[in-house]
């Protein structure tokens, strides 16, 4: 028998003064459509937000993405040591529970780009039925950390929360789950 794919809703931040501003165009919030639109099988509707880095503008967002029934929620940007990078502090009060295993393993995937990536203070976190990820601000370091092994373990990770069953193309991602937790494929 085979299982119909569930819908999934992603909601999907820029954080940018200056991209929300128009100074500049903002690049992340494609990034993120493209990496997901190949990796994932399900049917999905994104939620697309280009915000200022405003602490409360940012935690504001991600409370209304996950009331909306965004059951994964990724940010872009924000998550560096200047006085303005407060993507991180948002996410923390809008937290019900810490994923830090992500950050460190973000952190790790960097390294072997960057030395710079140790400032880095990326995160993730468990807000009701929905992951929030904080992914760094640059294009291709989305991409990197991406494919780098992250986006592995959020089909499994969604999963265990309550949301929709995810399904990645094995070619770009394949998810990890154990055994016991895999559905028949469609």
């Amino acid at each position: 028998m085979m299982l119909a794919l569930e819908s999934l809703k992603i909601g999907i931040i820029s954080c940018s003064d200056r991209a929300s501003q128009g100074v500049y165009e903002d690049k992340g919030l494609p990034a993120l459509k493209a990496w997901l639109g190949k990796a994932i099988k399900n049917p999905v509707m994104f939620e697309a937000r280009l915000i200022p880095d405003e602490q409360a503008v940012i935690s504001q967002t991600l409370i209304e993405l996950v009331d909306a029934g965004c059951s994964l929620v990724l940010t872009t940007g924000g998550t560096g040591p200047s006085i303005r990078d407060v993507t991180v502090e948002a996410t923390l009060a809008v937290a019900h529970k810490e994923m830090p295993g992500f950050g460190e393993q973000m952190r790790q995937i960097s390294l072997k780009f960057v030395p710079t990536a140790i400032l880095s203070r990326q995160t993730a976190v468990i807000r009701d039925k929905a992951l929030i990820i904080n992914l760094p601000g640059q294009p291709k370091a989305i991409a990197e950390t991406l494919d780098g092994g992250i986006f592995a373990a959020v089909p499994y990770c969604v999963d265990l929360i309550g949301g929709p069953y995810i399904e990645t193309h094995e070619d770009v991602c394949k998810a990890f789950r154990p055994k016991s937790a895999i559905r028949l494929a469609s």
